[in-house]
């Protein structure tokens, strides 16, 4: 039967990641991958994670299942972290999942199952995966536009266009903070006319939040799924700790479906449980509980709130060079958007011939929208990109 398998398409980033390590020019930068790293380059363990795996290592006394959702404490941290009081908590269901990444599968096959004529409007761009899902389950996907290549901001009057061609029983996928890949965020007044326009049109709002306390920080990048949360009907939310947590390879996410129709939470809840268990039945743990120790425990949560917040303005300090940098060397400003946008990720708007030649000339790997991640560089290195970048014309 294997001869009738086909080849499946390449991971572009992936690709990129693999041809990295396979350059051999000790000056090579690597922008591509999308993790955080410090100035070291290195993808560190932050401090409260490893107290909490040391208190976990003496507590822990079984290696049994937790339960279908996961461990509730997991599901109750997380909520309050993403939600706060925006909804009451009895009109939340969620489980835990295989990353954030599991968590918007799992939310995409809801969705289906609920409505299998759906479709779903996405922004262009959008996280490659997102689409990448969606075609593997063949729901119809819709584009909105979103990005603006001039400006490096938010193309809104033709978001709003777009999603006009919304109807009733849609679903509308949204960053909830530091868009990927783009770093252009929706302010609070622009999320406001798009709740507005969902519920008219009476579609659901699917939010995708990898990022919460990289942006402009936890309680402010949460702004957004909270209006909207409190806003709509009904409203999912896939939440990621990889990046904020730095629990990567504990692929550690959480699903949450909140409903003001309270009667909804037991069929809800339900159904989640029920896709869990088609899937891999029981969630990972270990990931789950190091948040829950983190989040529970005072000093803990200060400590890691201390180091997220160092993550954050180390990050915002890098692309205020960059921007500055580049403006030194053009006389121009025309980059300077990159100091506005929030996240890991800035597209630069570079013409893929160019990203060509800033890896071929430069040993500097982006993706080919010319998508960078800002934590891939350091103070000595922001010069050299933005040298590179000037040097090919960009």
């Amino acid at each position: 039967m294997f001869e009738h398998l086909k080849e499946q398409p390449k991971d572009k980033i992936l690709a990129l990641m693999q041809t990295y390590r396979d350059d051999p020019r000790d000056t090579k930068i690597d922008l591509g991958v999308g993790v955080y790293k410090n100035p070291q380059g290195v993808t560190p363990i932050m401090r409260a994670v490893k107290e909490a795996e040391r208190r976990w290592w003496d507590d822990e006394t079984t290696k049994a299942y937790t339960g279908l959702a996961g461990d509730p404490a997991f599901a109750d941290a997380m909520i309050a972290l993403v939600l706060g009081d925006a909804v009451p908590r009895d009109q939340v269901a969620a489980v835990a999942t295989p990353g954030g990444t599991g968590a918007v599968r799992q939310a995409f096959e809801l969705v289906k199952m609920a409505n299998p004529q759906v479709r779903v409007f996405v922004s262009d761009p959008t996280w490659p995966n997102h689409l990448s899902i969606l075609k593997h389950l063949g729901m119809e996907t819709v584009a909105y536009r979103y990005f603006d290549e001039s400006s490096g901001g938010v193309d809104f009057e033709g978001m709003i266009e777009d999603l006009g061609q919304v109807r009733a029983g849609d679903v509308v996928l949204l960053h909830g903070c530091c868009h990927n890949p783009t770093g252009a965020n929706l302010n609070m007044v622009q999320f406001r006319a798009v709740i507005d326009l969902m519920n008219d049109k009476g579609a659901t709002p699917m939010i995708d939040i990898a990022y919460q306390g990289f942006g402009d920080g936890l309680e402010a990048d949460a702004a957004a799924t909270r209006a909207v949360a409190a806003g709509c009907p009904e409203t999912l939310i896939a939440a990621s700790c990889s990046k904020n947590f730095g629990i990567y390879r504990e692929r550690t996410g959480l699903l949450m479906a909140v409903a003001q129709d309270k009667g909804m939470h037991a069929v809800t809840q339900g159904n989640l449980a029920y896709l869990n268990r088609q899937n891999y039945s029981f969630p990972p743990d270990h990931g789950a509980r190091l948040v829950s120790i983190v989040l529970g425990n005072d000093d803990l949560r200060a400590d890691w709130q201390t180091e997220l917040e160092e993550v954050r303005t180390g990050m915002l300090a890098l692309r205020e060079q960059l921007a500055s940098e580049l403006q030194r060397l053009s006389g121009s400003d025309r980059f300077g958007f990159v100091a506005q946008h929030r996240g890991m990720f800035s597209r630069l708007g570079i013409a893929p011939e160019l990203v060509d030649r800033l890896r071929d000339e430069h040993a500097i790997y982006m993706v080919g929208d010319s998508r960078i991640n800002i934590a891939g560089l350091n103070k000595e290195t922001v010069p050299v990109l933005a040298r590179a970048i000037i040097d090919v014309g960009a």
